[in-house]
């Protein structure tokens, strides 16, 4: 019974080994004694570091005979017994590399005074300083270092990379970033309007969508707003535009009456629009200036009227054009800078007096071009037509802090702003066409020297925008650029995604191919064969002139399929090409008859050959010379007449 008990369960083991694919059905497990291996680990561990600690012990030996810094045998044995008879921390793993004399001396040091310095894992890496005393060291050099590049301002500045984007051949006249960083906008002098998508760029660096917003009209400015779903657009007409993130159009504001005196009665602008801005706290609420001598504050949901205005006057209380305009870090104020050279702030729930007034902040008759608060919301940068950047106390507005000369400035809108940490003030020069290189300008806040340039291209620098997110400078220039630079260390996002992506390519083959219908429950006689092989049905299809739309050749002869040939198919054209362009003179018609005569009678075709076979076959008298000469005779000697017959007159 047992062998066949024992039979039986082989058989069973084999089967179950054939269709498992393994076998040892049956048998016991193994077990271990894990805390028996640990000790027998940690033995094997003790043993390999005295071993290590002996071969050291060699070798200190041997350079304690050649240097007198190296402490003896007899402490470094009493510091390798301390260390063997702690039983917390023992030496395990292979041995570290050797080190020099001042190093042993420190460890050895350290080993008398410590016991928690023990050699613990695999071996150090060559050139590896183990010490506390070196590590701290290095540490504090690292905080040194990395507390000089927090003083130095030069080293924040992302300029080791850079990007072109082609916005057109015309002049970068606006600039956009969200608050995000995730999307550019552009905008220039050629109406265009063209959004960038970092995140869905490649290589190619092509702008997702172009448009004109605002018909034939310079785009003056752009901005999102703080939620980065909506952007203004500011152009040389009367109306802004407000549009969302992807440009669909959002409202339009209302244009003014033109023919009333007093611009506050008016429900908008009548002018040409010179610059605008979004409010810092509020999403609902913008501000734009214009050249009827107003700025005006809007709210999105009400298109039909303003919400206030704001009037700027001179020191003789006429009527002055904002040039630019912005508002505070914290939107309680509202700057404008005027074309009589004056700067004017007031409080945005005041709108009669000004708060603030500089009567000569510059030179009267040049436009100032840009006004930028710091982000500590007590310095005002502004950029003029002069040739000039300023910065000012607003605190004290009688005299500018520091100013800066010498800064070619040829457009309305040259920007200016400060650098993410408020110590560095940005901008832009210009030039002339084939005169140099425009420049990017970098000057200290508190000293105000020029720190740092970057030379940008051989146009001029219009706009200059320093996201603090991603930190990475945006540059719009006079040749139709916009540049991106960035530091892929310092600098988070924004360029750094695009550069990475490789160029997709275009399939243009597939075109070619017809849609497969899948008809489940078609007879087979109906079904379409599906397609097995893509590339296969590519090359068919490109044989078959009807599905690859080969271009029919041109018909010769008379024309055919309904198609005309090229000298056409009707009467007049085939007279026109046979009968009216044959240039051979036909007014002698004896001379035109006779001209076929022989090739008639060598080879008869119409007439001859009908009476070819009834014809006779004529015979002529032979004429003597008698009839010669009477033939030759006149009428009237033939008559008998002495004189000749008069001819009859009709």
């Amino acid at each position: 019974m047992d062998s066949n008990n024992s039979e039986g369960k082989m058989n069973n083991d084999g089967d179950i080994t054939s269709v498992m694919g393994f076998s040892g059905f049956g048998k016991k497990a193994r077990t271990f004694d894990l805390d028996a291996i640990f000790e027998q680990t940690r033995r094997t561990a003790i043993e390999r570091s005295r071993q290590v600690l002996d071969e050291r012990q060699m070798e200190m030996e041997e350079q304690g005979e050649r240097s007198t810094s190296v402490p003896t045998p007899k402490d470094a044995q009493k510091a390798t017994r301390k260390d063997i008879s702690s039983s917390d921390a023992e030496p395990v793993g292979p041995p570290p590399p050797p080190k020099d004399s001042r190093q042993e001396e420190e460890e050895d040091g350290d080993a008398v005074d410590d016991d928690d310095d023990d050699l613990v894992g695999p071996p150090l890496p060559p050139g590896y300083k183990g010490d506390a005393t070196q590590s701290d060291s290095d540490d504090e050099d690292e905080d040194e270092e990395q507390n000089e590049d927090d003083d130095n301002p030069i080293k924040k500045i992302p300029d080791t990379h850079e990007i072109t984007l082609l916005h057109g051949t015309k002049t970068v006249s606006a600039m956009a970033l969200d608050p995000s960083g995730a999307r550019l906008v552009t905008g220039g002098y050629d109406f265009d309007v063209r959004f960038w998508d970092f995140a869905g760029m490649d290589r190619a660096l092509q702008a997702f969508r172009s448009l004109q917003p605002c018909d034939c009209h310079q785009i003056r400015a752009l901005q999102f707003s703080i939620t980065g779903d909506r952007i203004l657009v500011v152009s040389g007409n009367a109306q802004a535009k407000v549009l969302d993130r992807d440009g669909f159009n959002v409202m339009e504001c209302i244009k003014g009456d033109q023919y009333i005196v007093d611009m506050v009665n008016t429900k908008g602008h009548t002018a040409m629009l010179n610059d605008g801005c979004w409010h810092p706290k509020m999403k609902e609420e913008f501000m734009t200036c214009s050249n009827d001598g107003t700025v005006r504050t809007w709210d999105v949901t009400s298109e039909k009227k303003h919400k206030s205005v704001f009037k700027p006057r001179s020191f003789q209380g006429k009527k002055v054009t904002p040039t630019c305009c912005t508002y505070s870090r914290d939107g309680k104020l509202i700057a404008a800078g005027c074309q009589d050279g004056t700067i004017q702030i007031w409080d945005r729930n005041l709108s009669v007096h000004t708060k603030f007034h500089c009567r000569q902040a510059h030179t009267p008759g040049s436009d100032i071009s840009r006004l930028s608060f710091s982000y500590d919301g007590t310095i005002l940068a502004s950029r003029g037509g002069d040739d000039t950047l300023k910065i000012w106390d607003i605190r004290n507005f009688k005299k500018p802090l520091n100013m800066a000369n010498g800064l070619t400035n040829y457009f309305a809108m040259t920007d200016c702003c400060f650098s993410p940490d408020d110590q560095l003030v940005v901008t832009g020069t210009s030039v002339k066409k084939d005169e140099g290189n425009g420049k990017l300008v970098f000057f200290d806040r508190s000293t105000f020297e020029r720190v740092y340039e970057i030379e940008v291209t051989n146009a001029s620098v219009v706009r200059c925008l320093w996201h603090p997110k991603l930190n990475q400078i945006m540059v719009g220039t006079g040749n139709g650029l916009a540049k991106v630079y960035y530091d892929p260390v310092k600098s988070h996002r924004g360029a750094k995604l695009c550069v990475v992506k490789s160029k997709i390519k275009e399939k243009h083959a597939e075109a070619l191919t017809q849609e497969y219908v899948i008809t489940p429950h078609a007879l087979p006689m109906f079904r379409e064969a599906r397609q097995r092989s893509t590339r296969k049905q590519l090359e068919k299809d490109r044989l078959d002139p009807k599905k690859s739309h080969k271009p029919e050749p041109p018909v010769s002869g008379p024309g055919r399929g309904g198609r005309v040939a090229a000298h056409g198919g009707t009467l007049s054209s085939f007279i026109v090409k046979n009968i009216a362009l044959d240039k051979t003179d036909d007014s002698n018609a004896r001379e035109a008859i006779l001209r076929h005569a022989k090739e008639a009678s060598e080879n008869p075709y119409w007439v001859a050959p009908a009476y070819k076979k009834t014809q006779p076959n004529p015979v002529f008298a032979e004429d003597s010379e008698e009839d010669e000469e009477a033939d030759k005779e006149p009428e009237w000697k033939k008559l008998g007449s002495s004189t000749p017959m008069p001819h009859r007159m009709t």
